[in-house]
């Protein structure tokens, strides 16, 4: 019998945003993937880039969309940013907060005292999402990090996805004091160790999984902290994305959400797949052909072929040839076809 995902893992390290829920609503197979989780007694851990809430908060919303989940199930960016200021400051110090009250309470909880003013006695500034941020937040925090101060990041996710659509997440925020400072934040979310190696360290793991819906954070984190990845497709990242990503970038296995933890492992792993035929017919191109009454319909075990050929070093996209009708739909499914195939 093959092995479920679930079973070759002793821990889940999940994302949030777009892989367990988008805004309010869940996603489809979430509450079930995480309550078979925990039946296998795989231990859970909530590991999310927005800084915006507390890890009651997060909890508290997590139980009310019905994924019973407990504060010490969850780790934020805000948590590993306090982790990193308090490694990098005296105790006391001054902390300049560009974020909410949750993520203000984690400094006070660390032993710094928050501010949200500049002055001379700052020692840094800590960013984090916020849906009140405004100019002057920015102003103030821009008057500190060019006097000297350190800044961290909670994360630098360009966006965030909602039941609306992808709004502007920390990172955009991010981007504008880049450019009135000229300078880089240290950060403490995903890719960045820290979040990563708290949530691993409060799940006692030694064989972690992570579940994420972004190459860029979600994937990239799992490449930093040296474990594997599961690539869910119900948020940011598109099949065409995964496939133009460079080679280190790619997660182990993919599937379309995170309700296929319970799918044995040996089908949503990057690598060969039985119905489907790629070749290469040149240095950025491939050709495919349905092999098989058993294609149609399986567009992802084509995705996962063609990761498999088509591995680039530094990114970029290839030419699809498809051969025949079969692939040609499957491509156009995956929104692959409108991009790539002439």
């Amino acid at each position: 019998m093959k092995r479920r995902l679930l079973d070759l893992y002793d821990a889940l390290l999940i994302d949030l945003d777009g892989t367990v829920y988008r805004g309010g609503e869940p996603v489809q197979g979430a509450p079930e993937a995480v309550k078979a989780a925990r039946e296998n007694g795989t231990a859970v851990r909530f590991v999310t880039n927005n800084a915006s809430r507390s890890s009651e908060d997060v909890a508290e919303h997590l139980t009310d969309l019905g994924i019973p989940a407990k504060p010490v199930e969850v780790s934020t960016s805000a948590q590993a940013a306090g982790t990193v200021l308090a490694e990098r400051l005296k105790p006391g110090a001054e902390v300049l907060v560009v974020g909410t009250k949750a993520l203000a309470d984690v400094v006070r909880g660390v032993g710094l005292k928050p501010v949200d003013e500049y002055g001379d006695s700052v020692s840094a500034v800590v960013q984090g999402l916020s849906r009140e941020t405004n100019w002057r937040d920015l102003a103030e925090a821009t008057l500190a990090i060019r006097s000297g101060a350190l800044w961290v990041a909670c994360n630098i996710d360009p966006t965030l996805p909602t039941e609306r659509g992808e709004l502007p997440g920390n990172g955009a925020m991010v981007g504008a004091l880049r450019i009135a400072t000229g300078q880089e934040p240290v950060v403490a979310g995903k890719p960045a160790r820290p979040l990563m190696d708290e949530a691993i360290t409060s799940a006692d793991a030694e064989r972690p999984l992570v579940v994420g819906d972004r190459l860029d954070t979600d994937i990239a984190g799992a490449v930093t902290a040296e474990v594997d990845a599961l690539l869910v497709l119900s948020g940011v990242t598109e099949p065409a994305d995964l496939l133009a990503a460079p080679a280190w970038l790619r997660p182990r296995y993919v599937a379309p959400d995170i309700s296929s933890v319970r799918v044995p492992a040996a089908d949503l792993e990057i690598g060969p797949q039985r119905g489907w035929e790629v070749e290469r017919s040149g240095e950025l191109a491939l050709s495919v052909r349905a092999a098989g009454s058993g294609s149609r319909g399986d567009e992802l075990a084509l995705l996962r072929a063609l990761c498999a050929v088509h591995r680039p070093i530094d990114g970029g996209d290839v030419v699809v040839r498809p051969e025949d009708d079969t692939t040609r739909d499957a491509l156009r499914a995956l929104g692959i076809g409108k991009i790539t195939v002439p």
